[in-house]
């Protein structure tokens, strides 16, 4: 006769069995169900944010902000689409020609510095993509940035090609988290939401993912995930290479 520990440990055994072949089971349907990935840009495929910040930086202190509200701006903003961050910079300076000047400004030297230096690619972007693209799924961009720019940064970086469709800040009414960006991606790759899967980096990208009906995945950028944004996704990965072992 077994032990109660010996019970119990047979029994902890077919548990983890079990949970095992449920999860095996889920991200075999998974796989099978998903047809397409769509992809935020800035900070999940380019690495655009780190230059948004240091312009955002200098341009806070000539605008007599402390580094800590810039950040807090600069988080809020992260994401959102030209009217959107319009609308947070009046809310923040409570005056709209300042709002003007600044959003000016960081755009002068975000250009400078991209002029200069260029921008890097996320790690493992290319090989995700080419990985994805090889084994069938099809591809898009979901982005708050402006048509114009999504063009000339993907097609600068050598991945314009790898994506059949763009949704822009410049096509959507209401920015991120809405899911507004993500239902026209689908639309655009005549794809149902559940078919698809989004790749971001922010909290309002995955937000607006979820509102949109898709399987989210998170990669965190220079936003650290916490909790409750972990709770949201429905994968965490730590770079677009698990992209590569999991599909």
């Amino acid at each position: 006769m077994k032990t109660v520990r010996q019970v119990n440990t047979v029994c902890m055994q077919g548990m983890k069995r079990i949970a095992f072949c449920v999860c095996f089971l889920y991200l075999c349907a998974m796989e099978k169900q998903i047809r397409a990935f769509i992809f935020d840009m800035d900070g999940t495929l380019l690495d655009t944010e780190s230059l948004s910040f240091r312009s955002w930086r200098i341009a806070g202190t000539e605008f007599a902000l402390s580094p800590r509200q810039t950040e807090e701006l600069n988080r809020k903003c992260m994401g959102a689409n030209e009217s959107s961050i319009r609308r947070i910079l009046e809310e923040t300076f409570a005056d709209s020609a300042k709002a003007s000047q600044f959003m000016r400004r960081t755009s002068q030297l975000f250009s400078s510095m991209e002029a200069a230096e260029g921008i890097s690619l996320m790690p493992h972007a290319r090989e995700a993509l080419e990985h994805l693209k090889q084994n069938g799924y099809r591809l898009a961009v979901a982005s708050s940035t402006h048509g114009d720019t999504v063009r000339r940064q993907l097609g600068n970086a050598g991945l314009l090609g790898f994506f059949e469709a763009l949704a822009t800040g410049d096509l959507v009414r209401h920015s991120k988290p809405d899911p507004e960006i993500y239902l026209l991606a689908c639309s655009r790759l005549s794809l149902p939401p559940c078919e698809c899967a989004a790749v971001e980096d922010s909290p309002n990208g995955i937000k607006s993912a979820k509102a949109a009906g898709l399987f989210s995945i998170l990669i965190p950028d220079r936003i650290k995930a916490d909790a409750q944004l972990i709770k949201t996704a429905d994968a965490l990965y730590s770079s677009l290479r698990e992209l590569e072992e999991h599909f």
